[in-house]
C-alpha cells in the first residue's frame, strides 16, 4: 500500500503543475502574446462593398465570406485565408496576399492588378473577366485551366517585386 502513494503524490503534482501553468503563465508566454495578437477572423461575414484598403490583416481568416465589391486595395494580407469566398468585382489593386489560400474563390470581376499572390494557394478559383496587369503569381499553385486563362491577359510588371506577370505564370 505504500508503494502507491509516491506514484499517487506524482500525479497530483504533474496537475497541479498543469493548472498552475494555464492560470499563471510564465513571463516569456506573456510577451509573447503582447506582439503576436489572434487572428481576426470574418468567416462566413457578409461584407458586400465593405472598405478595407492600406490596412494590415496578417493571417486573417476571410473565408466563406461575401466579399462582393470589398476594396483591399494596398493592403497587407499575407498569410490571410479566403477559401470558398465571394470576392466577385473587389478590388484588390496593390495588395499582398502572399502565402495565403484563396481556393475556390470567385473573383469574376475583380481588380488584381500590381496584387502579389507569392507562395499563395489559388486551386479551383476562377478569374473570368479580372484585371491581372502587373500581378505576381510566383510560386502560386494553380490549375492549368487557370494558368492558361490568365496568360492570355497577361502583362505588366509587379510595381513593388519588380516581377513580370507573364514570368511570374510560367506563360509561354
Amino acid at each position: 500500500m505504500t508503494s502507491l502513494f509516491p506514484h499517487r503524490l506524482f500525479q497530483w503534482l504533474a496537475i497541479a503543475a498543469a493548472i498552475a501553468l494555464f492560470c499563471c503563465p510564465p513571463p516569456a508566454f506573456a510577451q509573447a502574446s503582447k506582439y503576436y495578437d489572434p487572428p481576426t477572423t470574418y468567416s462566413g461575414a457578409q461584407l458586400v462593398g465593405k472598405d478595407f484598403s492600406h490596412r494590415t490583416f496578417h493571417a486573417a481568416e476571410f473565408s466563406n465570406a461575401n466579399l462582393h465589391r470589398a476594396n483591399f486595395s494596398n493592403s497587407d494580407l499575407r498569410g490571410s485565408i479566403f477559401s470558398t469566398s465571394l470576392m466577385t468585382e473587389a478590388n484588390l489593386q496593390g495588395a499582398d496576399l502572399s502565402y495565403g489560400m484563396a481556393d475556390q474563390v470567385d473573383f469574376t470581376g475583380a481588380n488584381l492588378s500590381d496584387a502579389i499572390f507569392q507562395e499563395t494557394i489559388l486551386f479551383v478559383s476562377r478569374f473570368d473577366d479580372v484585371e491581372i496587369a502587373g500581378a505576381d503569381f510566383t510560386d502560386a499553385l494553380l490549375d492549368g485551366e487557370q494558368v492558361r486563362q490568365l496568360c492570355a491577359i497577361a502583362t505588366g510588371i509587379n510595381s513593388k517585386t519588380r516581377i513580370s506577370t507573364r514570368t511570374s505564370l510560367g506563360c509561354q
